[in-house]
Parts: structure tokens; sequence; C-alpha cells
């Protein structure tokens, strides 16, 4: 990037890129050198800020990477906006009149929008909100004087898609101040045409209700490309709709990204999108740039309502939001723009191609020719279910296989979403993830031979599952845990059989137990995993068996994992016994010596007890100390004297240790036994 530096006669300007470009290198390259001066020290910051630990050290800095050169185009554009804005007002409004109006050229010959204008926003939902702030303009000729007061006559109506984001309608209604009873959401098509696309015979009919009962319909928010599965509504019946009924068509969506490419033809469903009175185009995750506006395209013939609603703006520097989209468009060029979102198209098509050819795989694709978004996921066949039971109605493994394949192939981009008919899928959407992830062809050559390699595995649990499931209810003492979002063989828990534990006692016993089974059943060398399960369930004290190769047998596992608990509960029961008696035993043995030491007070008088004539008495009489000392044995329970024991300590010949050990109960030394001889 030093040569069009080398261009620009601005010398403020080559230092200004000069310096983005050594900026960008040292956030890039993870250098530390600042030299103490400010900027590095700032620098510095902003790096250790970013790269908080290795981890995120390493994606981040993958991350940048792949952002390139065009990248660095997009963050100079908004230092040059910076620079710009300090212009004298007549240079400053030249220039970004020519910035908007090329870029705005640009992308409408891009994706066929022919006389468009634009709208340049932050967030990809403002264009949505200021171009339904322009139709409440349009349809309410005194809204600009009486405000929303004009609105109480007819109620606006706003439609939206079952399948459109969530949140949507809310933050639309929330933005314009209208009540939530202003949206309509239309469900898609249950018996004709995809489940994923708007039912347009139904929302024919609650257009009419509106009407019908004095409300205004006003605006309608159709998908090309909905956000979980990709599907395009049926845009050319909506177009036809909304023109009878006088309504604003306005349409979002990634395949909108695919009219820039040549071969999609009139024929496809997408092409309709051209003719609809408003689109958002998000630009930044389809070419891989960062930090430029998402674009609303817009057709209006009247300039004065345009500015009303906020779409277009008097001051030069609210024109300086798309510089940024300026300098990459231009630095990509159309071939290279169009080549991004062609490449991403062709690793969804590679995708699917290879998915076609694993039969446990099942897809969910509306346009296999020009949508780029693949979603997929384990397809259950009953008859490959064990021959002992039927298979569960659902299977949590899709989420396991797209979290693994994401860890195993990062490159790939692939997700787990959540859709309402085809429940967890694994989502394949190349054209918001390819240009950052920098996403090749191999990338998705390994994603099929990890899905491949993981298929197997799938299946064989899915067959073990019921097997499992029969041999656990064979053992009283374990409980099988329906857990159908568990991906591997299931899930169980192991109770004590004692019935004489009260409900906080069972549950203490029950975790402590299922703990050290867990643990024992951790260090076992097999190639299954066990654990506490998902982090935020709702089972505790269970044990989540994993997935399971074909040869595993079932019933001696779960036979291993019973007699296993039984041995911990068995070991914990004869534990707390010993400490029991043990207790008991220390109890008497102190109970036993107090007596003792009791008698021998009453034996040796109080004056002994005395320390001063204690000793004297006791220097010119002394007396032999009745109190001994006591053993436990912990095999007999029993308590014992001492006195045989130190009685053996004394003989010359060693005797035998005892056969059982033995617990030795401190025993006061009286002061008779701390004198020594009589005088000789």
């Amino acid at each position: 990037m030093e040569q069009p530096y080398q261009m620009i006669v601005d010398p403020m300007l080559a230092e200004m890129g000069k310096n983005l470009n050594e900026a960008m290198k040292i956030l890039e390259d993870g250098q530390r050198e600042g030299g103490g001066q400010d900027v590095g020290s700032i620098l510095q910051l902003v790096q250790n800020l970013m790269h908080g630990d290795e981890e995120e050290d390493n994606q981040s800095h993958r991350r940048m990477q792949n952002v390139g050169e065009q990248g660095n185009m997009a963050l100079l554009g908004h230092s040059l906006a910076a620079y710009i804005s300090v212009l004298d007002r007549e240079r400053l409004r030249k220039l970004t009149t020519r910035i908007l109006s090329d870029t705005t050229l640009w992308l409408c010959r891009l994706f066929r929008y022919e006389n468009g204008s634009a709208y340049y926003h932050e967030d990809d939902r403002e264009g949505l909100i200021k171009v339904c702030r322009l139709v409440i303009h349009s349809r309410y000729e005194d809204y600009t004087t009486e405000g929303f007061t004009v609105l109480s006559s007819k109620q606006p109506v706003v439609y939206q898609s079952a399948a459109a984001r969530p949140g949507l309608g809310q933050h639309l209604c929330s933005q314009l101040g209208l009540p939530l009873s202003s949206l309509c959401t239309v469900p898609c098509n249950t018996m004709f045409g995809s489940q994923h696309q708007m039912d347009v015979a139904l929302l024919d009919r609650l257009i009419r209700d509106d009407i019908a009962s004095g409300k205004l319909p006003l605006l309608l928010i159709a998908n090309a490309g909905t956000q979980g599965a990709g599907h395009t509504d049926k845009l050319a019946r909506l177009k036809e709709l909304c023109d009878q009924h006088s309504m604003w068509l306005h349409v979002e969506g990634v395949n909108l990204a695919t009219l820039a490419l040549g071969y999609v033809t009139a024929t496809s469903s997408v092409m309709a999108a051209t003719k609809c009175d408003s689109m958002t185009l998000t630009l930044g995750p389809w070419l891989g740039l960062p930090a430029v506006p998402a674009v609303t395209l817009y057709r209006h013939e009247d300039p004065a309502l345009s500015l009303a609603a906020g779409l277009t703006s008097s001051q030069p520097v609210e024109k300086l939001r798309a510089l940024p989209l300026w300098l990459s468009l231009q630095y990509l060029g159309h071939d290279g723009i169009v080549e991004r979102i062609k490449h991403a198209s062709q690793l969804s098509q590679r995708l699917l191609d290879h998915l076609k050819k694993l039969t446990s795989i099942k897809t969910s694709v509306e346009d296999e020719i020009n949508s780029p978004v693949v979603v997929f996921r384990f397809s259950q066949d009953a008859s490959e279910a064990s021959s002992t039971g039927s298979v569960q109605g659902y299977y949590g493994g899709d989420r396991e296989l797209g979290e693994r394949l994401s860890q195993l192939v990062p490159a790939s981009g692939v997700d787990v979403v959540e859709l309402e008919d085809e429940g967890t899928c694994v989502r394949f959407n190349p054209l918001m993830t390819a240009a950052v992830q920098g996403t090749q062809e191999a990338d998705v050559d390994a994603l099929v031979q990890k899905l491949g390699e993981m298929v197997p595995l799938l299946s064989s649990t899915l067959r073990l599952r019921q097997d499992f499931r029969e041999e656990a209810y064979r053992h009283a003492a374990l409980t099988y845990i329906e857990d159908l979002s568990w991906p591997g063989l299931g899930v169980i828990r192991y109770m004590p059989c004692s019935e004489e534990l009260d409900d906080s006692k069972r549950q203490s016993e029950t975790e402590k137990i299922n703990s050290s089974l867990l643990k024992k059943l951790q260090e076992l060398e097999a190639d299954l995993s066990f654990s506490t399960g998902p982090e935020f369930g709702q089972e505790k004290n269970c044990i989540f068996v994993g997935m399971a190769t074909e040869d595993l047998d079932v019933a001696e596992l779960v036979e291993t994992i019973a007699a296993m608990g039984r041995e911990i509960e068995e070991s914990g029961k004869l534990l707390e016994n010993m400490t029991e008696v043990v207790r008991k035993g220390i109890l008497e043995a102190e109970l036993q010596l107090q007596k003792a030491n009791e008698e021998k007070l009453m034996e040796e008088g109080v004056l002994r007890q005395i320390p001063v004539v204690g000793s004297v008495l006791n220097w010119f009489s002394p007396v032999q100390s009745s109190v001994k000392g006591r053993t436990f044995n912990l095999a007999a329970g029993s308590l014992d004297s001492t006195e045989t024991t130190y009685s053996m300590k004394v003989q010359t010949v060693r005797g035998t240790p005892p056969g059982h050990p033995n617990l030795l109960c401190n025993q006061p030394t009286a002061r008779s036994e701390a004198v020594p001889s009589h005088r000789s």
C-alpha cells in the first residue's frame, strides 16, 4: 500500500496513511515496539486489550490477517473522514457530494437497482426505520404538522414474516413510537410451498381484514435469505400484492448479495428484489470489510419527505459515512467484489454436492443453484435403530456435530442454528464468514472429511441409546434420566439403596456417590467419555455418557457402572460405621478415664493434688498410680486397658505385633508417676 501513498500530493494524507499502515502492522504482527513514544504506548495498550490471552490472541490475529489490505482501506476511510471534516464548508460539500453520489451509483449498478438512492447507517436496522418513517410521511399528509395524533384515525400496520430475524418488528415499533398492535406477523406456509416462506394467501386475507376494520396497511418486510436457513420469500407475488394495496415493500437478507452475479437470471426468486421499494445490504461481512456501514437502497421521488424522514441530510459530515465504503469499493473494483461473492456461492455449492453423497445427512436448501446458505443435520433413520426399541423423536447429536465441526475446522465458519421445523441444525453461511475467515475449498473438503468421520459415531450412538436405556432399567440402583438434548448414549444417576436416610441425607449421599463414581469412570482406559453434562443443564448429580462406537458392549458397560457404584456405596457405609464405632469408643474411654481419675483422687486424698504439698508427700510416701490408659480395637470394636501393651514393651524379647490396629487413648499422667525413685 506504499505506492498509492506516494501518489498523494497532500503530505498530511501521506503521513496519515503511513501511520495507519504502521499501526496495523503492530496490531497484526504482535510487535511490541513503542520506543517509549506516546503513539507506540497507546497502540501497545490497544494490543493488550485486544489480545487478553493466548487463545484469543491467535483467533484475533488470524481474523485481522484475513481482512487484508482492503480492510486497511476501510480503516483508512475513518481516518480520512475525521481529517476531511475540518475542511472549509464549500470544499467539504463538494467532496462529500462526490463521494456519496459515486458510491450510490456503483451500488445501484452492482446490485441492479435502477434509479435508486442510498442511506448509509451503522445499525443494519436503521435503514428500515427511516424507510418506515418515510412511508408514514407519505401516507399521512398532516403527519409533519400534527404528529402522531393523525395516526389515531387509521392505525398503521407493518407486516413481517414469522421467519424474520428475532426482535426486528418490536425494535421498529419501539423506535417509531408505534404500539405492538401495529405489528402483524404473517405465518409461513404450512401446506403448500416452502415452510420458510411467507404464506401469501394468508397475508392477502390479513390485509383485507385490516382494511375492513379501518386500519392502514403500511409496509411489508420480506426476506431474501432468512437469517436462519437462507430462504427467500415469493418476492414477485408479494410485490404484486403490495402494489394492489398501495403498500411499501422492503427486502433484506443475505441472498441479495447474489444480485451482483451475472449468472443470476430473471428466473431466480431473488431477482424480484430489484423491483422492491427498498432493500438493505450488509456489505461489511459479504466482502470482509471492517467498520463499513450498511446501505439501504430505496426509490422515492420527493426529496423533501426523504429529508424529513432522515434518509438524507443537509449536513456534509453525515455524508462522510460512505467514505470507507467508497475507498474499499474502488480498491476491490467490480471484478474483485463479484469474485468474493462468487467464491462464497461456490463454496456453498461445493459443500452441498458433498453432502448429497452422505446418506445420513439431510440438507435444507431452497434454491440449490443460487442460495449461498447451506443448512444440514444428522438424519435419523428408523431402520438403523436398535432392534430392541424405537428411535426417539429428537436427538441432540446435531448440536454436538456443529460444535465439533466448528472446533475441528474453524476456518469453515460453521455454526449451530435453531429452526422452528427442523430443530437444531448446522449452518454454513460463507457470505457472512468466508471473507473474514479466509475460507477456501480445502476448508470445505476438510469439513466434509470430519463430517464423514463423525457420522458413523452418531449413527452407532443412536442405535445403542435404547439398549443403554433398557440395561439401566434392569439395575435397581441406577436411574435413567430422559435428556433428549444429550448427544451421547444417555444420562444415569446412581441412587443409594439405604431406606433409612431422610431426604437431605439421601441427596447428600447421592451427590457423594455419583461424584466419586464419575471420577472412577473417567480413570478407565476407554473410548467413552463421562462428564457432568452441560454447564447450565437442569439435571444435577448425574453421569452423562458420551458417544459410543459400534463394538461397545452396552450390557457390560452398565454392569460396570452399577458395580462401581455399589462398591463406592459399601465402602462409604463401612467408613461411616467405623467412624461411628470409633466415636462411641472414644466417648466410653473418656468416661472410664474420668471415673478412674475420680477413684484415684479418693484413694490418694486431696493433699496429694496440691502442687508443693503433693510433691513432698509423694517423696516421703510414694504411691503407685492406679489409672490405666485405654486401647480401642477397630476390628473387634472393644475397649481394653493399655496395661497389656506396656507390659509387652518392657519384655526383653520382642513380641509379635498385634494382629489388629489399635487406637491408644490419651491417659492423664499422675504426679505419682512423675516422682523419681526413693532416696537410696
